[in-house]
């Protein structure tokens, strides 16, 4: 007999749920997502799910829009990693696009339990490199 492996969330549904998704409460995203224990280290600064939660509500304050296009992606086991580029439009009209490099770990709910990625500003304003963990 085979266990059976819950469905997974990928980073595109997270972040189109926590950054696109205007009347999805963050309460609810997150817990779509990610597990009760989520950590998570953004260029060598690491959160808790309520650090993550304070980032993610700054965000959501400033971004007007945008899209994830992921390029490569890789699972095994538990384990993932991808490659991937968030370009926002923010409020006040600023444009970003940014590469981030991501290796995570999934909880057996299929939600993400740990994430620690890498940074690239491609296109933007250089005081906008720190968006990915900007509060």
């Amino acid at each position: 007999m085979s266990a059976t492996i819950a469905p997974r969330t990928t980073i595109a549904a997270a972040l189109d749920d926590l950054l696109f998704t205007p009347g999805l409460a963050l309460e609810e995203a997150l817990d779509r997502h990610f597990a009760p224990d989520y950590r998570q280290r953004t260029d060598g600064r690491w959160d808790d799910r309520a650090g993550f939660a304070a980032h993610i509500r700054h965000l959501r304050a400033v971004v007007a829009s945008g899209r994830v296009e992921v390029h490569e992606e890789l699972t095994a086991g538990d384990r993932t990693a991808d490659r991937h580029t968030v370009e926002v439009v923010k409020t006040d009209g600023t444009r970003v696009r940014m590469e981030v490099y991501l290796f995570g770990e999934y909880a057996p709910c299929g939600r993400f339990r740990r994430i620690e990625e890498t940074t690239l500003l491609l296109d933007g304003p250089e005081g906008e490199r720190d968006l990915g963990s900007a509060r």
